[in-house]
């Protein structure tokens, strides 16, 4: 029995994957800080699918949870097929914070803990293939913040493990979703009715492509035409173009906060509970 692990799995994008490969046989390891969020998902998929499903409770931002799943991703008699990192949270604190922990606990979340089981799922799959999917952004090609920052690493770290594990079976798969109607954007106080309608889509349209582009072996899979066509405008268009655009939606996010209301943006937790 194939056999798929997802961090961040209860909630959003992570838990339609969690659904889409649980309808196709797939057993599951899920992994997430909610005990009882995990628990639920666990009973959901079983009732409904019949498959195993394994739970790790993790913090991503803490080193030692991060290194029981690369264990768990590293275990020989109990081999993984899919590994998908998509755990991660919004943040909208100014690069320039006095306190840089904000920053600091995404990058533990969304960079380190991505290298790091990453680099585990590649290391255990050669020979015998495999399929990594590591959860990016269209932000990847904008200069909106430490959000975009990092979600340009994921993009880049992808391509690169890619590079590394050609010819050993495994295929590396960045996915580069724009708006997506999930927990995300309610957690961080995004109002849909802010953004055309035609902008938003759903988990599920993410999680198919993204499916059908790492069997594939595609490195980068942007859902929909329509995003396809806005990330290629945005890699060829002039950089004091995309300059522009990203510092009016950063004034735009600063606007939304009105004075008084906290001295600093908090971070908006999502897929990693």
């Amino acid at each position: 029995m194939a056999t798929a692990l997802i961090t961040g799995g209860t909630s959003g994008i992570g838990a339609a994957f969690a659904r889409h490969l649980a309808a196709r046989g797939y057993d599951l390891v899920l992994v997430a800080r909610n005990s009882d969020r995990l628990d639920a998902m666990a009973a959901e998929l079983h009732a409904n699918s019949g498959i195993n499903v394994e739970t790790i409770i993790a913090d991503l931002a803490q080193r030692a949870d991060v290194a029981r799943v690369a264990t768990r991703i590293d275990d020989a008699q109990r081999p993984l097929d899919i590994v998908i990192n998509n755990a991660g949270f919004g943040l909208h604190a100014p690069l320039t914070s006095v306190d840089p922990s904000q920053h600091e606990h995404a990058f533990d979340v969304m960079c380190r803990a991505v290298l790091v089981l990453g680099g585990a799922a590649g290391r255990s799959m050669k020979g015998r293939g495999g399929i990594i999917i590591n959860i990016s952004s269209l932000q990847t090609y904008l200069t909106t913040g430490s959000y975009a920052a990092i979600k340009a690493w994921v993009t880049a770290f992808s391509e690169s493990l890619s590079g590394e594990l050609r010819g050993t079976g495994v295929t590396v798969t960045a996915v580069l979703p724009g708006w997506v109607r999930t927990e995300w954007h309610e957690r961080a106080g995004v109002r849909r009715s802010s953004l055309p309608g035609f902008l938003w889509i759903e988990p599920d349209t993410v999680v198919r492509a993204a499916l059908r582009d790492a069997r594939r072996g595609r490195v980068i899979s942007i859902p929909t035409v329509r995003y396809r066509i806005l990330g290629w405008f945005a890699r060829h268009a002039p950089r004091s173009a995309i300059h522009w655009i990203s510092s009016r939606i950063s004034s735009g996010r600063s606007d939304a906060a009105q004075p008084g209301e906290g001295s600093e943006p908090q971070v908006m937790k999502a897929d990693n509970s």
